[in-house]
């Protein structure tokens, strides 16, 4: 379900072994968690299956596409395009993909399976392709709709990215939850906090159209989730953390589109 980063699941064997997928060692982070709970997802609904067609958003340099495309996925990776990926700093921070091959620097791919079934586009997630509706099983994004310059604009992506899958197809996508309030946060910046009220919108907005999508906002009770991080952030025991006045912490959303293709429940 749609769910925020905490302790336990660190603790979840699972999460060893998809830490050892995309060849890192685990680590109490909740940038880790991200990669982590986007692949327990779609393999629990059996979306990482030979044939099937996979979308990534912002993929940067992350790791998994290349782990999809080395289980049989086909996948399109997207990113902003160079000028202004530099103007906003991505490309300074090494968090931009430049082209095709930044998506296998692990090498979790052979490189002819990885040639085969990868390809790579130019996209602003503000402006989805509408030629690309309806054509994928799934699709993910990991920390990056946050940072399409207002809450509005990233409940807009996010419902808006359900439109490129088949029916019964998975939209999976992490962001950043503002644990300290529901009523006043952080909006119109290069970095958003989504709080529960507009995760609760979505849903909404979400269940109108016939999708299904869960919530559980529960924080977790273990020494972890009740710790802060502050600047300059630590490599661990990183699950929540300040940015200005607010608390925050990684928050998955999986949203199932309207409609059966078969997929496994």
């Amino acid at each position: 379900m749609s769910q925020a980063c905490t302790q336990a699941q660190f603790e979840d064997p699972a999460y060893a072994y998809w830490c050892e997928q995309i060849g890192e060692v685990p680590r109490t982070h909740r940038k880790q968690w991200e990669f982590c709970y986007i692949l327990q997802v779609l393999a629990r609904y059996g979306m990482l299956a030979p044939g099937l067609r996979g979308l990534g958003f912002g993929v940067g340099s992350e790791p998994l596409a290349a782990l999809f495309a080395a289980r049989g996925v086909s996948v399109l990776g997207t990113d902003l395009e160079p000028d202004r990926a530099m103007d906003e700093g991505w490309v300074d921070t090494a968090q931009h993909a430049a082209g095709k091959e930044a998506l296998n620097q692990r090498g979790l791919c052979p490189p002819d399976v990885f040639d085969r079934l990868v390809d790579f586009r130019f996209m602003d997630m503000n402006a989805i392709d509408p030629m690309l509706d309806g054509q994928f099983d799934f699709c993910w994004s990991a920390c990056a709709f946050e940072h399409l310059g207002s809450i509005a604009a990233g409940l807009t992506f996010v419902e808006r990215s359900v439109d490129t899958l088949k029916p019964g197809g998975l939209a999976v996508h992490t962001t950043e939850f503002n644990c300290s309030s529901n009523r006043d946060t952080l909006d119109n910046a290069s970095t958003v906090l989504f709080r529960k009220r507009d995760f609760v919108e979505l849903g909404q907005r979400l269940k109108a159209r016939g999708c299904e999508v869960l919530f559980n906002f529960e924080l977790g009770d273990l020494p972890l989730d009740k710790h802060v991080d502050l600047p300059p952030y630590a490599l661990d025991n990183h699950l929540k953390l300040r940015i200005e006045q607010w608390t925050t912490t990684s928050f998955g959303i999986v949203v199932r589109k309207a409609g059966s293709a078969g997929y496994p429940r």
